[in-house]
């Protein structure tokens, strides 16, 4: 059976290979593009937004539709290998600098939870740089918790979080 997947990208570093986060994030879909047994279905546009958190560096962040035969695990897994090709060293850190942080947002199959995957992600329905994008690209798909698609949940935020490049 084959699954969608909606994951989040976000950088706010740049990359010495790959240059600033908006070209960090276009390698990053190549990359997600080359993966084997995935499908790249689609991509939004890159969006420049405030730092989260106590970080001071601006985040570029866009959202990609995957499909794949792959379970939860095994694409956070890939999904791994991928952030540590571009240098990222997972140190418990929540709010520091990367050059590359993929997050799975939402399945088909619904809910899942195991040690270090919680779907739907604990956090996007309060993140515009989350939700905004997926309006583009998914904007139909729902929330299996909620049951509002993303269009809706998007629209219960009340400010812009910044403007696509």
């Amino acid at each position: 059976m084959k699954h969608r997947y909606l994951v989040a990208l976000g950088s706010n570093m740049p990359h010495a290979h790959h240059g600033p986060p908006e070209a960090v994030l276009r390698a990053a879909f190549e990359a997600l593009a080359g993966l084997p047994r995935v499908k790249l279905k689609a991509v939004s546009a890159i969006l420049r937004t405030a730092p989260l958190g106590p970080s001071r560096r601006r985040y570029a962040n866009a959202v990609a539709v995957l499909k794949t035969r792959l379970d939860p695990a095994e694409l956070l897994a890939a999904l791994r290998d991928v952030e540590a090709r571009f240098g990222r060293k997972r140190r418990g850190q929540a709010w520091g600098a990367r050059a590359l942080d993929l997050d799975i947002i939402l399945w088909s199959g619904g809910c899942h939870a195991s040690p270090g995957l919680v779907i739907p992600h604990i956090s996007f329905r309060n993140r515009r740089f989350v939700l905004q994008p997926a309006c583009r690209i998914a904007g139909d798909w729902c929330d299996p918790v909620t049951g509002l698609s993303m269009r809706h949940l998007c629209a219960r935020l009340t400010r812009p979080a910044a403007n696509p490049n």
